[in-house]
């Protein structure tokens, strides 16, 4: 497997995690902030897209923070309704997919710009993906506190790893991310 297509794994991956959290959080649950005054799920999705649009948009050609993006406003509430925030999600990461598609392991030494600062492309995607794992953490954890006993988990389940590693299947983060989209639909 080529590194770009394991890094687009990776990306579907956290993309699908944050979706399935998402899915068992109520629409007016979005909103809530964490507990200490914190970003709500709403605000997270909002900058995690607002990050992965203004990144990869133009991505070889211009810096990845756009004079368009305007990052302070994803932390405050923009009270979206459910669709009108999963189209903003959906929004950001069409941007990211489609110019990752673009790539092959050959561009990965090239240059790109990220806030004035030159980064190889490597070092751009790993640090996008990092980013964007952080906050689908954040995402999972609040979704996750919310629902309580009524969680439906999106890893092996508390107990069943035992039973999980007898099976030792090659679950590749491709088929994580699908098996994830499979358990969210209605």
């Amino acid at each position: 497997m080529s590194v770009i297509a394991s890094l687009q794994d990776e990306y579907r991956r956290y993309k699908a995690l944050a979706e399935a959290a998402i899915a068992q959080v109520g629409d007016e649950e979005l909103g809530h902030p964490a507990h200490d005054g914190g970003n709500s799920i709403e605000m997270l999705i909002r900058h995690v897209a607002g990050n992965l649009k203004s990144r990869f948009t133009d991505f070889r050609t211009s810096d990845g923070e756009k004079p368009w993006r305007h990052r302070d406003d994803e932390f405050e509430s923009a009270g979206l309704s459910r669709t009108e925030l999963l189209q903003v999600w959906e929004g950001g990461w069409s941007v990211l997919l489609g110019e990752v598609e673009k790539l092959s392991d050959g561009d990965l030494s090239a240059t790109v710009i990220v806030r004035r600062q030159p980064l190889r492309i490597d070092e751009a995607l790993h640090r996008s993906l990092a980013h964007t794992a952080y906050h689908v953490g954040q995402i999972v954890f609040m979704a996750k506190a919310m629902r309580g006993g009524g969680w439906h988990t999106l890893s092996i389940p508390k107990g069943k790893s035992e039973e999980y590693n007898q099976k030792a299947p090659r679950e590749t983060a491709a088929a994580h991310a699908e098996k994830l989209r499979e358990n969210s639909r209605p």
